[in-house]
């Protein structure tokens, strides 16, 4: 079951980047993130008095918050990279940190994964990168190293890290308080971008039926956090967070059924190596 939800997250991550990805097009990233934030938060609220779960805990609601915190901040550091027109470099690295930050976590608290779990972060990793990476896919190209050398390195970093603190604080969270835990988690995420909203000052009008792709990425992103919440109840860490670390590859694809953007032959061999990495895990 948690493989299940693993790769449901990701699919489910990779909808919504897609879907928000189209929309910052037209409309900016910001004005985007703030409509589908808002989305997601008043859905998690929505869900979670419809649950009828438990009350709160200071534990639950602390962990969420705190993993909504760094994961809206994660998403501005990773935002400015991309526009700093750096994306072959801030992408792969942000992709990559979001995966191996839990699952250095998940060995340091004990997690001990067996053999084919190993090989599938393995290879993963490489294919996380090669799926996520954009621009010319021969290597480093001098653009890449210039991006590396003016700033790329440190915020994909800075974002892999901070997607990584999402990761594991909805793990920490626990499974006793229902959904509380992604309650706070998108509030706290909706928090940092009112926070940017409120510095920038930007216009945030967007026409209604234009509204529709931000709000279904809101949606999927919420969706996505409550099953890989999930998926952490059953499974290890270190599994939940590098299947949905594979999310990359879902917006790959949906560009190139909807869009009908090309694949380049780095990212069909990262798609592949996905593949060989779910396979892994899932034998195990």
């Amino acid at each position: 079951m948690g493989i299940v939800l693993g790769l449901a997250a990701a699919l489910l991550y990779g909808s919504s980047d897609f879907a928000g990805g189209v929309a910052s097009r037209r409309f900016g990233s910001l004005r985007v993130t703030v409509i589908s934030a808002t989305v997601a938060t008043a859905l998690a609220w929505a869900l979670l008095f419809a649950s009828n779960g438990p009350g709160p805990s200071v534990h639950a609601v602390a962990w969420g918050l705190a993993s909504g915190l760094a994961g809206g901040a994660g998403t501005l550091v990773l935002y400015r990279g991309l526009a700093r027109g750096q994306m072959s470099v801030v992408g792969p690295v942000s992709a990559v940190g979001a995966a191996v930050v839990p699952v250095a976590a998940g060995v340091a608290l004990g997690e001990r994964p067996g053999p084919l779990v190993v090989a599938g972060v393995v290879v993963a990793l490489p294919a996380i990168v090669l799926v996520a990476a954009s621009g010319p896919a021969s290597g480093l190209t001098s653009g890449s190293v210039r991006g590396l050398l003016g700033g790329g390195l440190s915020e994909g970093v800075a974002a892999g890290l901070a997607f990584g603190i999402l990761f594991i604080g909805l793990a920490q969270a626990g499974r006793d308080d229902g959904l509380w835990p992604v309650a706070s988690e998108q509030t706290g995420a909706l928090l940092v971008t009112l926070a940017a909203v409120v510095s920038t000052r930007p216009s945030l009008r967007v026409p209604v039926r234009a509204a529709v792709l931000p709000v279904l990425a809101g949606a999927s992103g919420m969706a996505a956090t409550v099953a890989y919440f999930y998926a952490t109840h059953f499974s290890l860490l270190a599994i939940a967070a590098v299947l949905v670390s594979l999310y990359p590859g879902v917006t790959v694809l949906l560009a190139r059924v909807l869009l009908h953007e090309r694949l380049r032959p780095a990212q069909r061999v990262g798609l592949g190596l996905c593949a060989l990495a779910v396979a892994a895990i899932a034998l195990s």
